[in-house]
């Protein structure tokens, strides 16, 4: 199997094997801020609109409250789990 690379990722094999590339100083802090920017874009919300049934509101609301947290981190919490798979939807 041939692989496909872009135009950036061919650029980045040719200066690699044509070792044009060089070591950097302080490599651990460069690793420890490039973790942090991968951490902050990884932790970025954005606010959505949804209609939702008042009725599904007040449950949500009321289950949230038993739990002790608001009730718009219980439905980002959900929609997240479902995200990664940790709950599945049944049809």
């Amino acid at each position: 199997m041939t692989a496909k690379f872009s135009a950036e990722e061919k650029a980045i094999i040719e200066c690699v094997e044509g070792n044009h590339a060089t070591s950097i100083d302080n490599v651990e802090n460069e690793k420890k801020r490039y973790a942090q920017i991968a951490l902050t874009q990884m932790s970025k919300k954005k606010a959505i609109s949804i209609r939702l049934l008042e009725s599904d509101i007040e449950r949500i609301k009321a289950k949230s409250l038993s739990q002790g947290l608001p009730y718009q981190t219980l439905i980002s919490s959900l929609i997240h789990q479902y995200a990664t798979d940790k709950i599945k939807f049944e049809t």
